[in-house]
């Protein structure tokens, strides 16, 4: 078993109109055996700006105060806050400088720039950077994820649509996979505030 499926996990982000949406499932594991359903996955670094990391649960937690750590000198040199795509890219760096002995984790990035347009990118774990306009997923069903947000996926959705899109993709997506699941969490970022909803899913 590769050791990014060792924890388990799925994230997925959407952009929809003036909008984006993170979420993520709730179990930690060990391989098969599940340890937590209460296991955080999406982290918020800013009031507009969240990150998604999936894969080893150890190096999740690494990254998340890393990040917070990069984010927190960031501001006291620069006194703004980091707009997405530079979040984005400083990631890759940190990621890459790792090359040799990696971070095990695949982020995503999600969230509204200074004009309140969507802004969504993932990576690998060496750090290789996507941008894209529509979804983009992460963890140890990427396959179902990818097939849900296809057929679901339609551009420009109001909030209320895109977290109910978020919400099918997500629970349809994990209940097909063994290592991922057992509720969700899904956050709405607009430019009034952050909408968080926790999803039930089977507990099997």
């Amino acid at each position: 078993m590769s050791i990014m499926s060792y924890n388990g996990g799925a994230v997925i982000a959407m952009a929809g109109k003036d909008c984006v949406g993170i979420a993520s499932d709730r179990r930690l594991g060990i391989q098969l055996q599940t340890v937590s359903s209460e296991f955080t996955k999406v982290f918020r670094l800013s009031p507009k700006l969240y990150v998604g990391l999936a894969g080893l649960a150890s190096d999740v937690q690494t990254l998340k105060n890393l990040l917070e750590f990069r984010m927190g000198l960031y501001e006291l040199k620069e006194e703004r806050e980091m707009k997405p795509a530079v979040l984005s890219n400083m990631l890759s760096h940190l990621l890459y400088e790792k090359r040799f002995g990696p971070y095990f984790a695949e982020p995503i990035v999600a969230g509204l720039d200074e004009k309140n347009n969507p802004f969504l990118s993932t990576m690998d774990l060496i750090g290789a950077n996507v941008v894209e306009k529509d979804f983009v997923v992460s963890g140890t069903c990427t396959g179902n994820l990818f097939g849900m947000c296809e057929s679901l996926y339609k551009p420009d959705q109001a909030p209320e649509e895109l977290f109910e899109t978020l919400a099918q993709a997500l629970l349809s997506a994990v209940d097909r996979d063994a290592m991922s699941g057992w509720g969700g969490v899904v956050h709405i970022i607009t430019k009034d505030g952050v909408t968080t909803k926790e999803l039930k899913g089977r507990q099997d």
